[in-house]
């Protein structure tokens, strides 16, 4: 099976409509998928360094951010441009990129939230907890999620995680702000 048949079976399995965080919540509102394009809108990332190639679910609580969630992917191909220093021999993906690609994601899933009515960034402030618990190599199909835990102001937390065939790649909680551009 090929990446790109891979990748479209993933996001097939995906379900679109409307579902509760929990019990006690508002009710989520879930849109479709958005592509590279779509991303692109959004966040200023281009290649080499955009790091999400797809966004399959987005949750947003409409009257309080916490507990809106985002899910995307990355298939990581061989000819990823930091394979040929990292390391030639044992192609593995650093782990600041791996950290990069939740920002980008949770970056998402803050300006979704923050609406078009005015222009922002989203600028990664800090990085607490962050694990590694396996190598990244040429073919894994990241699943990337990331959830908003705290807000206060212009500063957001988000919670986010990495998941490979089955196991947890990566975990950490990034902080940041959102600037008027």
């Amino acid at each position: 099976m090929k990446m790109s048949e891979t990748v479209a079976a993933i996001c097939n399995k995906i379900s679109v409509g409307k579902h509760a965080l929990n019990e006690e919540k508002v009710e989520l509102g879930t849109e479709a998928m958005m592509d590279t394009n779509a991303i692109k809108k959004i966040i200023p990332h281009r290649y080499p360094f955009l790091l999400i190639d797809r966004v399959t679910k987005l949750s947003m609580n409409r009257e309080d951010p916490i507990g809106s969630r985002i899910e995307g992917i990355k298939a990581v191909s061989g000819n990823e441009p930091f394979f040929q220093g990292h390391f030639p021999s044992l192609p593995l993906m650093p782990g600041v990129l791996l950290v990069e690609a939740m920002a980008q994601l949770g970056g998402v899933l803050i300006l979704k939230y923050a609406g078009e009515q005015k222009k922002h960034n989203f600028y990664l402030t800090g990085i607490d907890g962050a694990r590694f618990r396996r190598p990244v190599v040429p073919g894994d199909l990241l699943q990337l999620s990331a959830e908003i835990v705290k807000k206060k102001a212009t500063m957001w937390v988000v919670q986010s995680e990495i998941v490979a065939d089955g196991q947890r790649v990566a975990e950490t909680e990034l902080s940041g702000t959102l600037v008027e551009v």
